[in-house]
């Protein structure tokens, strides 16, 4: 016990940083995949043909081999240097982007077409049918596959420790290579099933509040 007591404040300063990592790529990449998911079907060829390659490129390519790309070749091209929290960032709020964006593409269209032809016949304009009815609606049929990528988030949070990010994965390794002992793995695993778990539970109340609406509207 008095082990586990002495590495468990750095293994949670690392929790820390794998949370804010966590937040912040929620925060870009929620937004950010919606645009891109309406990019993909617009009528504007060189704007679909740039969303649907973007969405190509970082769902086709692994995380870690796009982190490397960001932390060491990319500050080459521009002659910079980024360190290793905002890199991960970047990339892990473009790389979720697009997958989030193929999930809003697969909501926006599961929408009846019937609904369109509803909204034109009632004079409503493009916009005010793509936001005031079907967006709604899809934000209501994607929580689930969102749900989903969410737990894969905090799975592949422990990526960002091949740059070196001081999160939980890279100083359980840390630990366990200074000390020979397992403890801060076994920790660190208990770590991210907690994670997991309560991303799991916020989802899940999300998604029977939306049920709940939905059978209201019914």
């Amino acid at each position: 016990m008095s082990y586990i007591q002495t590495i468990t404040p750095a293994l949670l300063q690392g929790a820390i940083i794998s949370l804010e990592l966590f937040a912040l790529t929620l925060i870009f990449s929620l937004p950010l995949g919606l645009p891109i998911a309406l990019g993909e079907n617009s009528k504007l060829s060189p704007l679909r043909w740039f969303c649907k390659v973007y969405v190509l490129v970082f769902r086709g390519t692994p995380l870690m081999l796009q982190l490397f790309f960001f932390y060491y070749f990319f500050p080459i091209c521009l002659n910079i240097r980024m360190d290793a929290f905002p890199t991960a960032v970047i990339t892990f709020a473009l790389n979720y982007a697009a997958y989030f964006a193929e999930i809003y593409r697969g909501g926006i269209k599961s929408i009846d077409a019937g609904q369109y032809e509803a909204a034109h016949s009632l004079g409503l304009s493009r916009s005010q049918t793509l936001f005031g009815i079907i967006l709604p609606q899809t934000f209501r049929i994607v929580i689930p596959p969102i749900s989903n990528e969410i737990i894969v988030l905090v799975k592949d949070t422990a990526l960002a420790s091949a740059i070196a990010l001081a999160d939980i994965m890279k100083v359980s390794k840390s630990i366990v290579n200074r000390d020979g002992s397992l403890m801060a793995y076994v920790i660190a695993a208990a770590m991210y099933l907690a994670f997991s778990f309560l991303a799991t539970c916020v989802m899940e109340r999300l998604e029977k509040k939306t049920s709940l609406y939905d059978g209201k509207e019914a």
